[in-house]
């Protein structure tokens, strides 16, 4: 006979890649910017699953008290990295696929900008480092080589943001990042979306380098907007 109450789903923790932190800055400081980077490098979309953090094991990870954990924790919910429920834990916030892509969006016209302005202000050397991000991938196909190629995808999308050398652009975007990178780094192994990335990318460089403002702008705009396309297809599993 059934009792007419539902099992709720626990959660599984997440295991973050953390490394003791040491004392040349404040603890909740150093905590805060590890625990950023760390919810950044995770694969937070993974599955449907809430995702639960532990913060003993994360005192233990990070080798201090909770104090500057629970401190550092509570930047990173105001910033909306995370959701604390009392009696309940603490949970990385992941979006909807309506938020991701007006995440997307929002990349798209901040890259955008970022690499109209790159034509103005980069300097010849900086942009050329934009070409060799690919070199290792000049005899093969991105596929073969996923998790690399995902690598240098984000470091590309993040060096053109910061060769418009504007800090508004770059304060502005810092925050939608960990979730349009994690959406990034999943879908770039789907429907050949590698082969076409580094074309894209070998496209806005050779536009850059030219100092071509209108059609780098455009071309960086285009590029993530047809990632928003993507996800707005194909990503069931954000609903």
């Amino acid at each position: 006979m059934s009792s007419g109450l539902q099992t709720e789903a626990v959660a599984t923790p997440l295991t973050l890649s953390l490394q003791p932190i040491g004392a040349s800055a404040s603890l909740r400081d150093q905590a805060y910017a590890m625990l950023r980077q760390a919810i950044a490098d995770a694969d937070i979309y993974r599955s449907r699953e809430e995702i639960r953090l532990d913060e003993r094991v994360l005192s233990e990870s990070l080798g201090v008290s909770r104090t500057p954990v629970r401190e550092a924790m509570t930047l990173l919910e105001q910033e909306g990295f995370l959701r604390m429920v009392p009696r309940r834990g603490i949970y990385i916030v992941r979006k909807s696929k309506r938020e991701i892509v007006e995440m997307i969006q929002m990349w798209a016209a901040l890259e955008s900008m970022a690499a109209r302005l790159a034509t103005v202000h980069a300097t010849d050397e900086e942009i050329a480092r934009l070409r060799h991000m690919f070199d290792n991938f000049q005899d093969t196909t991105p596929a073969e080589h996923i998790a690399e190629y995902s690598d240098a995808n984000i470091a590309f999308h993040q060096a053109i943001v910061e060769l418009s050398k504007s800090q508004i652009i770059l304060d502005t975007i810092k925050n939608i990042f960990i979730h349009v990178r994690a959406i990034r780094r999943m879908t770039i192994s789907q429907s050949d979306r590698a082969s076409r990335s580094i074309v894209d990318h070998l496209r806005i460089i050779e536009a850059l380098e030219k100092r071509d403002t209108e059609l780098a702008e455009r071309l960086t705009r285009q590029h993530s907007l047809d990632l928003a396309t993507f996800v707005e297809a194909n990503c069931d599993f954000l609903d």
